[in-house]
């Protein structure tokens, strides 16, 4: 596994809104930027938007690829952004997009660390008030400590 699944680089904050495919572009591209993914991981992350919405409640959305494409996986990471304006995640307000991409079986312990810090609505307060990309990073650390 990669020593961190996230590091600041693959962390945003947007004041704006964009389209849910537009969030979800953005998704791939960071974690094929962080050398995670191939090309088609995004064709996944589509894929599987139209089987089951990645919403999860409490503003996040984590989109990721179907287990078909697991190929286009090269390595475990996240991607965090923060659209302060907002998406419209099939009707459901989404302020978090974490992509992500587990290689085998990884992703199910990063989902967990995810579930636990999006389950205490003053942690997603703490992520909302966040100012800068490194205060938000340093909220989101825990994710690396597996």
């Amino acid at each position: 596994m990669a020593e961190n699944v996230l590091t600041p680089g693959q962390v945003r904050i947007h004041p704006g809104s964009v389209s849910k495919l537009e969030a979800m572009r953005e998704a791939a591209d960071i974690l094929e930027a962080a050398g995670a993914v191939t090309s088609e991981y995004f064709a996944a992350m589509q894929e599987r938007e139209q089987t089951v919405s990645t919403y999860m409640g409490n503003e996040l959305a984590i989109p990721h690829g179907t287990n078909e494409m697991k190929a286009a996986i090269l390595d475990s990471a996240l991607s965090f952004v923060r659209y302060d304006g907002g998406v419209d995640w099939d009707g459901q307000p989404v302020t978090f997009v974490v992509g992500i991409a587990g290689k085998g079986d990884e992703h199910l312990e990063i989902l967990s660390q995810i579930a636990i810090l999006f389950s205490d609505e003053d942690e997603v307060a703490a992520l909302k008030q966040a100012t800068t990309v490194e205060e938000l990073f340093a909220k989101l650390a825990a994710v690396n400590e597996r």
